[in-house]
């Protein structure tokens, strides 16, 4: 994250404040097309009264929050080199 983040203040200029929202907005982002991956449920939990059916049993959030990270630096250096083909 912090390589993405000096590339984009020191490569493309962009401020560190502006660097850090984009980046942070990109991750929430990428969390969120992440997080329904392997979340499947297998058929072999135990289902406790009261619990949501589509809940997964484990859901792997240290591994998901690893992928999300990586996917969303590749998304934050596109965006980041877009910029000024659109003139931003």
């Amino acid at each position: 994250m912090l390589p993405m983040l000096a590339l984009a203040v020191w490569g493309f200029r962009l401020s560190g404040f502006g660097a850090g929202a984009l980046y942070f907005v990109v991750w929430w982002t990428m969390l969120f097309s992440v997080l329904p991956f392997r979340a499947a449920p297998d058929g072999t939990e135990v289902v406790v009264p009261g619990q949501d059916l589509g809940a997964p049993h484990r859901p792997q959030m240290r591994r998901k929050a690893v992928w999300t990270t990586l996917v969303a630096d590749v998304v934050f250096l596109v965006a980041v080199a877009a910029f000024p083909l659109a003139g931003l």
